[in-house]
This record gives C-alpha cells, sequence and structure tokens, in this order.
C-alpha cells in the first residue's frame, strides 16, 4: 500500500512530482557529512518494510554508525540487513557489518528494515552518521514491489497453531523482497539438502528424517532430483514417485520440501525443458492441496545467458501454476546460481530483465571456502531488490571437499541472517566428501546422532538448531 502524499505534506514535506522531498536543516558545502535517502517499499496492517540509501558526502570512513528517531515513537525495527540494527526507544541505529566497514568519499551502503508500527509511518528527520548530521536532502518515496514479487496485503491471518514451522507458518508466499508467512510475516527457513536420490535414497528413512525435524529442528528438506547423471531421465515414474513420497514424509514432520530439478551437466535448463514440462505438471498436481512445498525449477544453470534461462522459466512456472497457483517457486541463476557473479556478470541483468511472473524467488549458491567477499558484497546488493533463496551452500570448496573453512561459513550464515535469506546446506548424506554432514557409512544403520555427524554437520546443526524468530 503506498503511503499518501498528502499525508506527507501534512508532516512537513515538500512534494515534488509525486515524490515527498523532507527539507533537511542546510550547512556550507563542506560541512556536509551524508545523503539519506529513505523509502517505505511496502506498508501493510501493523507493519512495513524500509530501504535506507546512506551516501558519505564527506571524507573517508572506516567504521560507520547512523542514527536516527522516529517522530512519534510507534515504530520499531523487527528485523534489518546490511547492518547490526538497535534500537532504543525511538532511536534507531544501524552499525557496519564488519564486511562493509569502509565507505569512501561519494560512497553508497544500502540498509533496509522490516518494522511494526501502532499507526501511521512518520518519517524521520534527521540522521547522523559517525554523530555527523546528514546535510543532504533526505528523499522518502513509496515504491509498489518489484514485477518478480507481490505487495503484502492489509488482512492478517493468523497462522495454524502447532510447534512445527510448518503448523507456525502455513502457506508461504512472496512479499517485497522476502519469504513471508500466512500472516505476511517475513520469515527465514533453515534445513538440508539430501544427495543424488539416485546414490543416496538409503539415508532418507524414518530415522533421519526425524532426527532432522526434531534433533537439527530444520525448517525444510530440499529434496535434489538429479535429471541426469543417472537420475530422473532414467526411471520418470520412480524418481516422480520418490519425490513425492519425500514431500509427504517432510509434511508429516511440519517442514517445508523445496523439490529441486537438479540439472548441472549440461547446463543449459532448456536441454530438458519437456523433461520438466512432465515432472513438474505431474508433481506440482499430486501435492497442490499441500502446503508445505516450494518448487526450484533448474538447479544450477552454467554456460548459457541469462535471457536462455528466463525463457525457460517462463515456460515451466505456467505448468506448475496451473495446477499449483499459490507455491513459491525459486528461478535459478546463471553462473551456477551465482547471481552470474562466477561468470562476470551481477544481478544487473535479473534486477533490469525479471522473470514476468509473480510469487518467484532468486537462486543463490555458495561454498563458503571458494566464494567470499566479492560474493557476499552481490548478496548484500541484490538482496535490496530482489527476493533471494540460498538453496544450497557448502561449508568447504565448490568441489565438495577440502578443509572446512569455518570463518568464511560463519560470515556467510551471519549475513543471511541479517538478510533473512533463507538457506538449505549441501548435504545430508554420508558421502565420503567433507561437505556431507554425516559421517561415512551413517545410512547403512540407524544412528543419526551428534556423534555421527562430520565437522561441517555439526557446524551446520549449531546454526539450525537455535529458535526460529517465527
Amino acid at each position: 500500500m503506498k503511503r499518501s502524499i498528502t499525508a506527507l505534506a501534512a508532516a512537513g514535506a515538500t512534494v515534488l512530482g509525486g515524490t515527498a522531498v523532507l527539507a533537511m536543516p542546510q550547512a556550507s558545502a563542506a560541512a556536509q557529512g551524508c545523503r539519506v535517502d529513505y523509502t517505505i517499499t511496502n506498508q501493510w496492517q501493523g507493519g512495513f518494510q524500509a530501504g535506507v540509501k546512506v551516501t558519505n558526502l564527506g571524507d573517508a570512513i572506516t567504521g560507520w554508525l547512523l542514527r536516527f528517531t522516529f517522530p512519534d515513537g510507534g515504530q520499531k525495527v523487527a528485523q534489518g540487513w546490511n547492518a547490526t540494527w538497535a534500537q532504543s526507544g525511538a532511536t534507531a541505529t544501524a552499525a557496519n557489518p564488519d564486511w562493509n566497514r569502509t565507505l569512501a568519499t561519494g560512497a553508497t551502503t544500502d540498509l533496509g528494515f522490516t518494522g511494526t508500527t501502532t499507526g501511521a509511518n512518520p518519517v524521520p528527520t534527521s540522521f547522523t552518521l559517525n554523530g555527523v548530521t546528514c546535510t543532504g536532502s533526505t528523499t522518502t518515496t513509496t515504491t509498489p514491489a518489484t514485477p518478480t514479487t507481490t505487495t503484502p496485503t492489509t488482512t492478517t491471518t493468523t497462522p495454524s497453531p502447532g510447534g512445527t514451522p510448518l503448523a507456525a507458518n502455513g502457506q508461504l508466499h512472496v512479499c517485497g523482497v522476502h519469504l513471508c508467512n500466512e500472516a505476511n510475516r517475513a520469515i527465514q527457513l533453515r534445513g538440508m539438502s539430501t544427495h543424488g536420490l539416485q546414490w543416496f535414497d538409503s539415508c532418507y528413512n524414518d530415522a533421519s528424517l526425524n532426527a532432522l525435524a526434531n534433533d537439527w529442528h530444520a525448517d525444510l528438506l530440499r529434496i535434489a532430483m538429479y535429471v541426469q547423471e543417472k537420475g530422473y531421465e532414467t526411471n520418470p515414474a520412480w524418481f516422480t514417485d520418490r519425490v513425492n513420497s519425500l514431500v509427504g514424509e517432510a509434511e508429516e514432520r511440519g517442514m517445508y520440501a523445496i523439490v529441486d530439478f537438479h540439472t548441472l551437466t549440461p547446463g543449459d535448463p532448456n536441454y530438458n525443458l519437456d523433461r520438466a514440462k512432465t515432472f513438474f505438471a505431474a508433481v506440482a498436481a499430486r501435492n497442490a492441496t499441500r502446503k508445505n512445498v516450494i518448487y526450484e525449477i533448474a538447479n544450477e544453470p552454467n554456460g548459457v545467458s541469462w535471457g536462455a534461462i528466463k525463457s525457460y522459466a517462463e515456460q515451466v512456472i505456467p505448468v506448475i501454476r496451473a495446477a499449483d497457483p499459490d507455491a513459491v517457486v525459486i528461478v535459478g541463476t546463471r553462473g551456477w546460481s551465482s547471481l552470474g557473479v562466477s561468470d562476470g556478470s551481477s544481478e544487473t541483468e535479473i534486477v533490469n530483465n525479471p522473470v514476468n511472473a509473480a510469487n518467484i524467488m532468486y537462486t543463490f549458491h555458495f561454498y563458503a571456502a571458494s566464494h567470499k567477499d566479492n560474493y557476499r558484497a552481490t548478496v548484500s546488493r541484490a538482496a535490496a531488490k530482489l527476493p533471494l533463496f540460498v538453496t544450497e551452500f557448502g561449508t568447504v570448496t565448490a568441489t565438495g571437499g577440502g578443509t572446512l573453512d569455518q570463518s568464511s561459513t560463519t560470515a556467510w550464515l551471519d549475513l543471511l541472517d541479517q538478510l533473512q535469506i533463507s538457506y538449505a546446506n549441501w548435504t545430508y548424506s554420508d558421502a565420503d566428501e567433507s561437505s556431507a554432514a554425516l559421517q561415512p557409512g551413517t545410512c547403512a544403520g540407524s544412528d543419526y546422532g551428534t556423534g555421527r555427524l562430520t565437522a561441517s554437520g555439526a557446524l551446520v546443526r549449531s546454526r539450525i538448531d537455535t529458535p526460529d524468530h517465527f
């Protein structure tokens, strides 16, 4: 819902061509410290989402703190991203994360948060950066969601009672750049991905799934169904039935399920277009009444343009929607789902040419020992404009092997928590590789306890096994 320009004018703003420009105390150019663009991007009953773009107009700084005050004290920061957010009374602060400490002269950084409100959303009228008043103008606008998202409604519903993630959140949908629950509240899901069902099907039984739901307290299970590599194309009926059965197993345990059409080689998803249509038509028809299903239509496109991926998505999504109009669909991105970074591109190709469909998200994958600061910077930028879901990440190198990189993994998970981006770890299996969560031989027995975890499994479980904010 857009904020009224009339209301902004009544609050003391000057209306210029539909944009409300709030006059800030002016000083000489030499004294200017920063400019702040404060944008309310979404608004719903009892809540709102705001973007805060900070431009440094002074000398370069290393380490920064932005401070501002809500005029009537009725607004509270709930969840923020790209900064460490705090609030005392009506005053909110945003401190730099470790990966974004430096702001050069003229540099900008994009922050944001979702908040609660007891009424209207009066615009903050003063900002300081490291204690220096921002004397550049502060522009406050309201914008609708991007074509790839849906705007939160003004009607709030109450999720079903219960202690599981599914019972607490019900049918999910995309609102703004976030994954939201039935009550229109932004949430983060944390869970694990299977390995290829053709190799590790024995790892997904009652004991292992019970451990994932009840000991790890995971919110979701990603079901990785390879298409090639002795996967779906060899026996479509068996793989379809197995995926459907695992969706049901996840539902029984109150977990969400990502149905992953795991394409890797060849990298152009259009190679499997007909198979994808056949598979998703069957799976969507079977699971249309379930609220726990999320569809991931192309795992890691590679060696192919964003235009080709977009074309594929716009042909597969209608097949899913014909049977299941409400479920979230996740679209793979260029460069092994790196938003194009691994191909020398960036998220801008998606921002400028999004998939023509609603209620969708975009995939990002990383392996902590291989993908570091420049990838994290991309995610930070992209998260302000695109709804992202990390459907696969590893704690080691992109090969799935090598030594656990605890420092980079922690930096990544801290960032995803700040941005409220959902994730699934590769893999919940006993594969003989350091990315696996279970020690080799585990799936031949019935013990899936903490004593059977690898170093990677123990680290990831410690992050998943923390209270959900919902």
